[in-house]
Parts: C-alpha cells; structure tokens; sequence
C-alpha cells in the first residue's frame, strides 16, 4: 500500500514538474515575443537624406511646343527639259551658285548648226522683204508679193526664235541663288527629259512646318516669336510665324503652321526635326516646382511637404526649491523639517538641477528641430522646360521635396541635404563645385 501511494506521489511530482518546465518555456517565448513586438513598434525608422526647393511665386513665359520639319524657302531638285547627252559638269557639291549661273551643258552642236542655218535664211527673208517694200513703194511690185516676202520674214524669225528655247534647254541654269547639293549625273551620260540633275537650296533663310491641336490654334497668330532646337532646354535659333492655315484637318484634328528662320551660319539643314517651340504673354506671380518633385499616382499628383514635427507636451519639471506636491489626505505633507534626513532632502534638488541640464543642453549645442513628411495632393497645370505649374495645393513658402520620393511616406522623418541639385546635370554641379 505504501509503495502505491509513493509511487502514486511520484508520477503527480513528475507532472507537476513537466507543467512547470513547458509552462516556464511558453511563457518564456510569449513574454520575448511580446518584447520584440513592443521594441519594433516603439523603434522608430531612420531619418531619410531628400533635397528640396522652396516654392515661391516666378515670372512664367508659356508656350506651345511641337515638333517641325525644316525646310528651305527657296529649295527646288533640278532636272533636264530635253534629251541629251552631258558635255560638261559646270558645278561641285556644296558649291553656292548665282542667279541664272549654268550647271550644266548638254551636247548641242545639232541645235547650234541648225540655228546658225535659220539665222541665215531669216537674212536673206529679211533682205527680200526690204526688196518687195521699195519695188511696192516705186508702182512696179504687186501687194501680193509683199504679203508673201513680209509672212517669210516673219516665219524666219520665229523659227530662229525657236531653235534659240531649244539650244539654251541644252544648258542648265540656277533659277535662283543658293548651294547646290552632290551631282547625281556624269560626263558622257545620255539624260531623258525629267532626269534629277541636283539640288539647289537657299540656306540663308529657312522654313519650318509644324502642326498643333485646333485646342490651341485660339493661342497663335502671325508674327509671334519662335523658338527653334535640337534637343533639351536650348533653343539658339529665332524666328516668327509666317503663316497658319485656315483649315483644320478633320482626320487629326491638328492645324499646319509655317515659320520662318534665319540661318546665317548654315546650322539647319532642309529635312531637319526640330523642337519648336512658340512664346506666349510672360505671366507674373506664378507657382511652380521642378517636375522632379511631382509624383503620379492612381489616385492623383501629390508632392511631399517638409515641416518641422510637434514637440510632445511634457510635463512642467519641479523647481528645485520646491517640493513635488503630496496627494491629498498624505500625513507625510504635514511632517516638519526636522524629521526628514539631510541626504533625502539633498537628493530632489539634484535631480531637477540634472534635469534642468539636460533640458538646456540641446539650446547650448545649436540642435536643428525634427523634421517630417506631410504628402500633399496638388492639381499641376501647363509645363515647361522640367518646371511644372501648381494650379492647386502649394503655397508660397512651402519646402517641398525634389527628389527620393519612391522610398519616402507620410509622416516620414528627413534630413535636408540641398548640397545635390537633381533639376541641373551632373557637369553643371561638378563645375560650381
């Protein structure tokens, strides 16, 4: 009976022993885990680096920009009127011509002999001409042969005339001055009517053709500046607006307009694309940001504002003269001076001098206030050369983030650093640095 009883003792100890042993463990792993919760929820991120700009009100020169084809204003392909065979090459790539200089010559010896052979017979037309008019005028000739001598003359000198338009379609002539381009003939070669010889451009003034949405057509008007590039925020060349068709296209809706350059220095080339641009009224006080600081989302254009973040209300530290205020009804407020021991009494007033301290030394050490991320929706409006509009949503004044918006939220703590400029290139910051 005993050794039931103790064996019974022994089992009920080991039970309780393995209760206590895996009670121990989950609670261990509840407790540590509730600690790492805690920790992470209380650990607050890094401040993040951004650089901002401040918003301020600026001049605003808007326009309209489109893409055009440059031309020349005087620009034609030369080719042959008349069958034959090339003689001499009179010109060479790139070369400027005159008005009416000859480029070309065809083989005319044919035409040439027969025109010397007319000029004779239109002589000798005219000689018997002169003969009929004085025998007329003596009584002896008939009218009738007048007539005839006068039509034969006349024939002659026609037909001279003729074979003259088809000698000189033997010889091509610049119609205006410019540069011609590269021959696209050779000595020797037989040319059939219409055969491309050259082309021959006027390189001091150029055209440019471009289309813009009828929205805008309300926007132009002759004679306004534009403003001609290759690429980026560099326009070099100006000119102005010549002509804008009355005419809408009803497939693409877009209208055709055509200005005109000059090109002095020979920069634009015919078939060129070109970055165009059109100048409209400057506007004053207008708020814009760098497109940099515009972020696009499902739900709209937000920017990210910087502020300075809330102190958290502390409460007011006790002076050290004074004693912290005892809770009603305590008999330790009534106690007199003399039953408190020197050292408790020593011991508050050097705690809040500590405090004090501590209060003081972050004013001594010049620290800059906390800084945070507000996320602000804004309406952008018209853009221009990597500066957008704020229509709507930014104020004067406002520090707003240009740059490391992907990784940044609301309420985000940063850190400014303007020391990177990411609206200018690389090169730029390297050389005012």
């Amino acid at each position: 009976m005993f050794k039931r009883i103790l064996r019974i003792f022994i089992i009920v100890l080991v039970l309780a022993l393995l209760v206590v042993v895996v009670g121990g463990i989950v609670g261990f792993n509840f407790l540590r885990d509730n600690g790492i919760k805690q920790y992470f929820a209380s650990m607050k991120p890094p401040a993040a680096t951004v650089s901002t700009t401040i918003a301020k009100p600026s001049s605003w020169t808007p326009g309209v920009e489109a893409i055009g084809t440059v031309k020349a204003v005087r620009g034609v392909d030369l080719t042959v009127e008349t069958t034959g065979i090339v003689k001499d090459i009179l010109f060479h790539a790139n070369q400027k011509v005159a008005d009416n200089a000859v480029l070309l010559q065809l083989d005319d010896a044919v035409e040439r002999a027969d025109l010397d052979a007319q000029k004779a017979q239109a002589a000798l037309d005219q000689t018997s001409l002169a003969r009929a008019i004085e025998l007329t005028r003596r009584g002896v000739g008939s009218d009738s042969t007048l007539d005839t001598a006068r039509a034969a003359a006349s024939a002659s000198a026609s037909q001279v005339t003729k074979l003259q338009a088809v000698l000189d379609q033997k010889q091509l002539t610049a119609p205006f001055g410019g540069t011609v381009g590269i021959p696209k003939i050779d000595i020797g070669q037989y040319l059939a009517p219409g055969t491309a010889v050259v082309t021959l451009q006027d390189l001091d003034t150029m055209r440019v053709d471009f289309t813009v949405p009828e929205q805008q057509l309300a926007l132009l008007k002759i004679g306004q500046t534009v403003r001609l590039g290759f690429g980026g925020k560099d326009r070099p060349f100006a000119g102005a607006i010549r002509g804008i068709d009355p005419k809408i296209d009803s497939s693409s809706r877009l209208v055709n307009i055509r200005a005109e350059v000059a090109n002095p220095d020979g920069k634009l080339t015919p078939g060129q694309f070109v970055q165009v641009r059109v100048e409209l009224p400057e506007e004053q006080n207008v708020l814009t940001l760098p497109q940099t600081a515009l972020t696009t989302s499902l739900y709209g254009d937000y920017i990210f504002v910087v502020q300075p973040a809330k102190p958290a209300e502390a409460a007011p530290a006790a002076k050290p003269d004074e004693k912290p205020a005892a809770p009603a009804g305590d008999k330790s407020a009534d106690a007199k001076p003399a039953d408190t021991k020197p050292a408790d009494t020593m011991k508050p007033a050097a705690d809040a001098a500590d405090q004090a301290a501590d209060a003081a030394k972050p004013a001594a050490e010049g620290d800059k206030p906390a800084l945070v991320l507000s996320q602000v929706f804004v309406k952008p409006g018209r853009r221009n050369q990597g500066v957008v509009e704020i229509v709507e949503g930014l104020k004067a004044g406002d520090e707003v983030v240009t740059a490391g918006q992907n990784r940044l939220f609301n309420g985000m703590s940063v850190v400014v650093d303007n020391t990177i400029d990411p609206t200018k290139s690389a090169n730029k910051q390297a050389e005012q640095q």
